[in-house]
C-alpha cells in the first residue's frame, strides 16, 4: 500500500507525518509526502522539523520537497491532508474516481481539532505540538491500515 502525506510546502508537517507513519507501519507500506505548492521544490525539510524528528529518533535529513501531481492520485492508495485548504486544493487536481482517496489527517482522532496547524511561522514548541498530533493520528491510521491488510 502506498500512502501520501500532503501539506502546503512539503517542508514542515507532511515530512514529519511521512517519517512518523512510515516508522509505525514498517516496510510493508510506502509512505511519502508532497505539498500543494512548488515554492520549496527540491529543498530540505525545515530545520525545525528535522530537529523535531531527531528528538524522537526519526531521520528527515534526506527529505526533498516536491509538489503533488495529478498522477499521484493513480499511484497512491490514500492521501492524508493536513488542513482544509490542502484538502480542497487536492480535490481540484483529481477526478471523482479518486476523491475517496483523500482524507483529513486528524479525522481518525474524532476530536475537536480538525486540522494540523502549520508551525512554519512558530517556534520549536509549535513543531513539538505538531509532532504529537501527527504521532497520535499516525498510531490510529497504522492500526487501521494493518487491520485492512
Amino acid at each position: 500500500m502506498k500512502i501520501l502525506m500532503l501539506c502546503m510546502g512539503n517542508i514542515c508537517r507532511s515530512p514529519l507525518a511521512e517519517v512518523i507513519l512510515q516508522n509505525k507501519l514498517g516496510k510493508d507500506f510506502t509512505v511519502e509526502s508532497a505539498g500543494t505548492i512548488n515554492f520549496h521544490e527540491g529543498k530540505s525539510a525545515d530545520e525545525r522539523s528535522i530537529k523535531t524528528a531527531e528528538k524522537y529518533g526519526l531521520d528527515l535529513t534526506q527529505h526533498r520537497a516536491r509538489q503533488i501531481k495529478p498522477k499521484d492520485f493513480e499511484i497512491y492508495d490514500r492521501i492524508y491532508c493536513m488542513d482544509e485548504d490542502n484538502y480542497r486544493n487536492a480535490r481540484k487536481l483529481t477526478t471523482d474516481a479518486h476523491q475517496d482517496k483523500l482524507h483529513m489527517m486528524l479525522e481518525v482522532l474524532g476530536g475537536t481539532i480538525q486540522e494540523v496547524p502549520d508551525p512554519y511561522w512558530g517556534e520549536m514548541k509549535d513543531f513539538d505540538y505538531v509532532y504529537h498530533l501527527l504521532d497520535k493520528a499516525s498510531e490510529k491510521i497504522s492500526e487501521e491500515l494493518k487491520a485492512e491488510k
